[in-house]
């Protein structure tokens, strides 16, 4: 699926739609957000946080690597790995205990996690083409196929493509 965003606002919209329709709020779900400097990854992050309740400031977390947010039933985990220089760098984040249900993972520049992190149901690869942004939603998994269903249902983004289902 292929959606194009023409605002910061769209993007962050899509968040939000994203995290409305996600299937099982109760299992582990891992989202990666690829594509370069200035994309919109943060943003995007930004919609879906709002949506599952947070109001204070999210930014990306470029020198924590990591803003947890416990909502309730619901932890999300907003990592950034942009600024990683070796994969070995996250085992003190204690990640590890986070790979469990009830879990929503957002990874940030994901390819610097060297096979360290959980496979991705999504992974959303942002591209800047002048005056907009294209965001290619890709599923990895049986679940990634039911949430980019549910997001098809609801109708929302902007221009849409199909991309190939998960093996």
């Amino acid at each position: 699926m292929l959606i194009r965003t023409h605002t910061a606002e769209e993007t962050e919209a899509l968040g939000r739609e994203l995290a409305r329709v996600r299937p099982d709020a109760g299992e582990l779900a891992v989202i990666y957000l690829t594509g370069e400097l200035g994309a919109g990854k943060t943003t995007f992050a930004r919609g879906v946080l709002r949506a599952l309740g947070v109001t204070t400031a999210v930014r990306s977390p470029t020198y924590t690597l990591l803003e947890l947010y416990e909502l309730g039933a619901l932890t999300v985990l907003h990592i950034d790995l942009y600024r990683l220089r070796d994969a070995a760098e996250l085992e003190p984040l204690g990640l590890r205990e986070w790979a469990r249900p009830g879990t929503l993972w957002l990874i940030e520049w994901p390819e610097r996690g060297g096979g360290r992190l959980p496979s991705a149901d999504l992974t959303l690869t942002f591209t800047v083409d002048a005056p907009a942004h294209d965001i290619a939603l890709k599923p990895g998994s049986e679940a990634g196929n039911a949430w980019l269903a549910r997001l098809d249902l609801a109708g929302r983004g902007g221009a849409r493509a199909p991309v190939p289902s998960a093996p």
